[in-house]
């Protein structure tokens, strides 16, 4: 036995041009963590190694029928198989000890905290799928030396693994795929077997903390628009809703996961919903714009505004007029003959015919300067009244300009949040379909 510990230095094989086999499998126990940003999967991996040595051959029957012992692996030569994407220090626990059989076959259980480099596509985030690849092979030795190949079938590592899986974490288990292969470069080869480790992240802790209350807020946001544009001060209702969007943002940024790569698209969903939030205040400045009119008392509607929005777009989009307002047809129409009943009206002048009823008296031609003073006064009164009338109606007007408008761009806003959700939910279907 000394003697072979003596030759750990050398590769155990009767005959150097004969290559030692060797063979391993993996179970996949847990993974550890994703960092997107710096593209690295940690895992943790019970590996299990075979190979065969020539020198620690015996008898059964002449060693009392002992079968298999355990020896030090550091006492032995072992191959140097070790995993290419591999970019940090082993730190993992140590098992000292093989099982040999009386054969020479030996088998070495170790665990491997695995931190390997692996290309993660986060487009699909929070249902994304990765796929990273584990590459075993020798580090030094080629084909000449070792052989490497797989000790179990790759559907036997994947039920494996989803057996032992740890399912607490964020990550499960997809499917474990692999082929063996030579890798060349220049004269020399190295058996190689690259394993791919399909998995799937678990999207209900984010569609808790990101998606729902994003869609809560885009729900107030589309309510919002009951509120009454008149009365009511929407404009300040709306831009604290964009603040409490943005500082849910900030909150919410260390769960989004960021690579120089390309962009998520929950990030881009988050990014056009406070563009929708922003294009839903830029309507209500509209629409106050067009209320202010109606405080201006020289401002009326022009006739193509009337014509367009009050005639034509409010019968486009079924617009419901108030039970004590009339959809406007020729709007100039009535104002000529309300002028004229009233000057008719106002035409009626007692002073005129009391000269002609008292013709002859002195008191009829001393009330004649009180009468027109009163008519004077009762002219002006009736202007200040046709004045208010005129304003009211121009105020009436400028409403209804203000109400259609305001129910078209709801109409259009509703349109474009069901267009970009059903986009969303589209894209997000494809990509896990061709995952």
């Amino acid at each position: 036995m000394l003697a072979v510990f003596d030759l750990k230095s050398f590769r155990p094989a009767v005959n150097l041009s004969n290559p030692t086999i060797s063979n391993i499998s993996f179970t996949l126990y847990a993974v550890l963590g994703v960092n997107e940003k710096t593209q690295i999967l940690t895992t943790f991996l019970w590996l299990r190694q075979y190979w065969r040595h020539e020198f620690l051959v015996w008898d059964p029957d002449e060693c009392d029928g002992v079968t298999k012992i355990s020896l030090p692996a550091a006492q032995l030569w072992s191959p140097d198989i070790i995993v290419y994407e591999f970019v940090d220090d082993d730190v993992s626990q140590a098992c000292p000890y093989v099982y040999i059989n009386h054969t020479g076959h030996i088998r070495w259980d170790r665990m491997l905290r695995l931190v390997s480099s692996c290309n993660l596509e986060i487009f699909s985030f929070p249902f994304d799928v990765q796929n990273c690849s584990f590459t075993f092979g020798s580090y030094m030795h080629t084909i000449r030396d070792v052989r490497l190949g797989p000790a179990l079938t790759f559907e036997e590592m994947s039920g494996n693994s989803k057996r032992y899986l740890e399912a607490s974490g964020e990550w499960e288990l997809v499917d474990i795929l692999g082929e063996t292969s030579i890798l060349k470069f220049g004269i020399d080869q190295w058996d190689i077997i690259t394993i791919w480790v399909v998995i799937k992240r678990r999207p209900v802790l984010y569609v808790v903390n990101l998606l729902i209350p994003s869609s809560f807020l885009m729900l107030i946001d589309i309510m919002s628009f009951y509120l009454p544009p008149h009365s009511v001060d929407r404009a300040s209702f709306k831009m604290t809703l964009i603040l409490g969007y943005t500082v849910f943002l900030l909150i919410m940024n260390d769960l989004l996961p960021s690579t120089a790569n390309g962009t998520p698209i929950i990030g881009i969903y988050f990014s056009v919903c406070l563009a929708l939030m922003v294009i839903s205040l830029l309507e209500t400045v509209i629409i106050t714009n067009v209320l202010h009119h109606s405080s201006m008392k020289s401002k009326e509607v022009p006739n193509w505004v009337r014509v367009v929005v009050l005639k034509h777009i409010a019968n486009l989009i079924c617009y419901k007029w108030p039970e004590d307002v009339q959809p406007p047809s020729e709007p100039q129409e009535d104002k000529p003959q309300s002028s004229n009943s009233n000057s008719e009206s106002w035409n009626i002048q007692p002073a005129i015919q009391t000269p002609a009823t008292h013709p002859n008296t002195n008191e009829g031609a001393a009330s004649m300067p009180e009468l027109k003073q009163i008519c004077h006064y009762l002219g002006d009164l009736r202007a200040h009244l046709i004045s208010l009338q005129k304003e009211n109606e121009l105020t009436d007007q400028w409403c209804q300009v203000g109400y259609v408008l305001d129910f078209l761009l709801f109409r259009v806003y509703l349109l474009l949040i069901s267009c970009y959700a059903m986009v969303i939910i589209c894209m997000w279907c494809v990509w896990i379909s061709q995952t």
